[in-house]
């Protein structure tokens, strides 16, 4: 929801509206001068997340969920508990939502590696890039190299191929 799901749909809805400008002339529309600000796509999918956010965590609340953030393990007690942060809870229920976060190779791996950006960070970006470079060839990267594309940025995909077709 933070910076998957919902962030690329804003941002794959803008890369839409985009598209839809570039053919409002074939539908008779005249579209002159329209511009595209990065900044404002961006301050707006950010408080639309922060506000999903609230809302998903006041729905927990009110179904008198806690939520307890921080570093977990199950303990050896006899009932399910874990211990997070040194507190241990005990219930017959207990989710532990881990997220996920990606690998990046270090630059003795892959030299230069340290220069790119996870799909995270496409997230952060303050600007549109007015060049960028995706590696991989998953349905995240087509995405982000198509919406970069779409919305102005010279963008190249490059997937790795290891038997000729």
């Amino acid at each position: 929801v933070n910076v998957g799901c919902v962030p690329k749909k804003v941002m794959w809805n803008t890369a839409v509206h985009a598209e839809f400008i570039h053919d409002h002339a074939d539908y008779g529309f005249e579209t002159p001068g329209v511009k595209f600000n990065w900044r404002t796509i961006k301050e707006k999918r950010d408080a639309y997340v922060r506000r999903l956010n609230d809302i998903y965590e006041n729905n927990v609340k009110r179904a008198r969920i806690d939520i307890i953030r921080g570093y977990g393990k199950f303990t050896a007690d006899p009932q399910p508990t874990i211990e997070v942060d040194g507190k241990k809870y005990t219930a017959p229920h207990i989710l532990i939502a881990t997220g996920g976060r990606p690998t990046v190779p270090s630059d003795s791996e892959i030299p230069g590696a340290s220069l790119g950006m996870t799909s995270d960070g496409f997230f952060e970006l303050e600007e549109l890039p007015r060049r960028s470079v995706i590696v991989g060839a998953g349905y995240i990267a087509v995405e982000i190299a198509g919406i970069l594309s779409t919305l102005g940025s010279k963008s190249s995909l490059l997937i790795r191929h290891d038997k000729v077709v």
